[in-house]
């Protein structure tokens, strides 16, 4: 599907060229940092070198004394201690961090005191579970702390203090009307909470509670350093801005990861394919540094696997694990669980877009609801996503469940608020919720037909032409004379990429192919570039899923692409490479249009996991 392309405004002239000089770096990357507010030294010197001590007190979080203070009584009172979290990425690596720190705080007793819970996606659902409580209630459990959920839990709280079991929550999600009656609620999102960060995810919060707990009773500070990269993978996987605090932690986070990779992780990236670079140990092969982006694509959607497919403890066993082979072994069971929802992912999606392409209904439509009732529940989100990808509509994906009702994913487009049109129908819903790109609902069979018309009402009043049309925000012409090793040198110290601080797209124009254009992998476009009328050494491009480009670069004619500007990692040779985005012939310049764009997590659909 073609694109728009959206030039976010040029930072002034004047103003680029003094920060550039200042900086002593390229001009292009000056106005970068004036785009994304940075136009200062000082604000670039503390972009470009994020600073553990620059993170906030976790003391300003509200009830951080009260969260530390009853976790230490449990501990001097050897109670039992429950840590309960979700079962996606955000949840399991919260709970291994706190579980990992609490068992290292109590001790050689610690498998008597201290358990770690995962609510069973299918017959449990998200948060704090019914089962979860009996649980506790049946084993002793004096102290239930929970983990990327428990804000809006009012009832599994109330019922868990009539069975005499304490509930601290560490949450990142918006309260409800009121607040569950907890010991302690640690969530930055909390009305009457004035911590200075609002982005931290479930792990980060999580993160907070033992810098507090280390900050109180003075332990070292590596007991809560050493647990960074939980929290990088955490706010990768999660899709949270890399902004602020968020930058810092994920910094620091990547360093461990490619430094001193847990056994777990490297077991992960090893399946995936991937070496990590050791530079203290030169027999390894040199591939390339871990970034977010392989955290997002790589490991994220292992461990979500796990809990898709099987249960979510596997994905905390693998971060807690100790022993090599145990981890390699779980490793590949879990990338099993992955390839098996890569293969119900990519059926699922090739059955629904056949089911579109060959019904007339769908034409005309401004929206996608769609059922299969043997479609596994586990992978309808990933699937909604990909149908955004190929429609551009929003999207509803459904499914039947245990319960007897179709229940379902949903997924926007950008301007559309899709969780506003599924309200907008919640008289036909047994359950919905969720957030202006992504929702989850469930509703009675016989309601299907009436929900699909009234819902396509809605989109067809509510969401203009202007954004029916996929758009790509460009952040600045480039010459590509200007890259050079330099640039990109320069240019890495922007990372850690994400939501905030996208990965800048550059566009250029009026270039050429080499002459050795081709489709390698079956569907990916690779080719040399470079200009057609002056001196130019060719960059190497590779564009991914794009071979329908490839006539447009064989027409011998003048083509404009955009792109990432990145390191390519070959036989311990390293190269310049453009990650191209789009390609398109440089007769339709007039349809790239000016317009500041902000970066929105709804940029990432192939990455949003399923509503919680």
């Amino acid at each position: 599907m073609d694109k728009r392309w959206i030039c976010k405004e040029l930072p002034d002239d004047a103003a680029a060229t003094q920060l550039a000089a200042q900086l002593s770096i390229e001009k292009p990357l000056a106005a970068l940092l004036i785009q994304r507010g940075i136009d200062s030294p000082e604000a670039a010197a503390d972009f470009f070198n994020p600073d553990i001590k620059k993170l906030h007190d976790p003391f300003l979080m509200k009830d951080m004394d009260k969260a530390v203070e009853r976790l230490s009584q449990a501990i001097l009172e050897n109670e039992k201690i429950l840590v309960y979290g979700d079962y996606d990425v955000d949840g399991t690596s919260a709970v291994a961090l706190l579980y990992s720190f609490i068992c290292e705080i109590i001790g050689s007793d610690y498998k008597k005191l201290v358990e770690y819970y995962i609510p069973d996606r299918y017959k449990e659902g998200y948060g704090i579970s019914d089962q979860g409580i009996e649980y506790c209630r049946n084993n002793g459990i004096n102290l239930l702390i929970s983990l990327d959920c428990g804000i809006k839990a009012n009832d599994k709280v109330d019922l868990a203090n009539k069975y005499g079991v304490d509930v601290i929550i560490c949450d990142h999600h918006l309260e409800g009307d009121e607040l569950p009656n907890a010991v302690a609620i640690l969530d930055p999102k909390r009305s009457d909470c004035g911590y200075p960060y609002k982005e931290l995810s479930g792990c980060g919060v999580g993160f907070k509670f033992i810098q507090g707990y280390c900050q109180k009773y003075q332990l070292p500070d590596q007991l809560w350093l050493s647990r960074l990269d939980l929290v990088a993978i955490s706010i990768a996987s999660d899709i949270v801005a890399i902004t602020g605090e968020n930058r810092i932690l994920a910094h620091f986070g990547l360093e461990i990861i490619n430094k001193f990779p847990r056994m777990g992780i490297k077991s992960i990236l090893d399946q995936a394919g991937i070496k990590l670079h050791y530079p203290f140990k030169e027999e390894t092969i040199f591939t390339r540094v871990i970034s977010i982006s392989d955290l997002v694509f790589y490991v994220g959607p292992r461990i979500n696997a796990a809990g898709r497919m099987n249960t979510g403890r596997e994905s905390v066993k693998l971060f807690l694990v100790e022993d090599e082979d145990k981890s390699v072994e779980i490793g590949k069971q879990i990338n099993r669980q992955n390839d098996l929802r890569k293969e119900q992912d990519r059926n699922a999606t090739e059955e629904a877009i056949h089911m579109i392409k060959e019904s007339h209904e769908y034409i005309n439509r401004k929206s996608i609801v769609i059922y299969n009732p043997n479609w596994f529940k586990g992978i309808i989100g990933i699937v909604a996503s990909r149908l955004v990808e190929e429609f551009y509509k929003p999207t509803i994906v459904l499914t039947k469940s245990s319960d007897g009702l179709i229940t379902g994913s949903a997924r926007s487009v950008k301007e559309f608020d899709i969780y506003n049109g599924i309200d907008s129908c919640s008289d036909l819903l047994e359950h919905f919720g969720g957030h202006k790109f992504a929702a989850g609902l469930s509703m009675k069979e016989e309601n299907l037909e009436e929900f699909s018309e009234k819902f396509e009402q809605y989109v067809i009043e509510n969401l203009t032409e202007t954004f029916t049309v996929p758009e790509i925000a460009v952040d600045m012409p480039l010459d590509l004379t200007e890259i050079t090793h330099d640039f990109l040198n320069h240019l890495k110290r922007f990372a850690p990429f994400g939501p905030g601080n996208p990965e800048p797209v550059f566009q250029s124009t009026g270039i050429v192919d080499e002459g050795n254009g081709r489709i390698v992998g079956d569907k990916h476009l690779k080719c040399r570039v470079l200009y057609p009328d002056r001196s130019c050494q060719p960059i190497d491009v590779i564009a991914f899923n794009r071979k329908d480009k490839l006539p447009i670069i064989k027409d011998n004619k003048p083509f404009d692409i955009l792109y990432h500007v990145e390191e390519n990692v070959w036989n311990n040779m390293v190269n310049i490479q453009l990650n191209v985005k789009d390609v398109r012939g440089g007769e339709d310049d007039e349809d790239v249009m000016m317009n500041p764009c902000d970066d929105d997590p709804n940029d990432y659909p192939e990455v949003m996991t399923d509503l919680k």
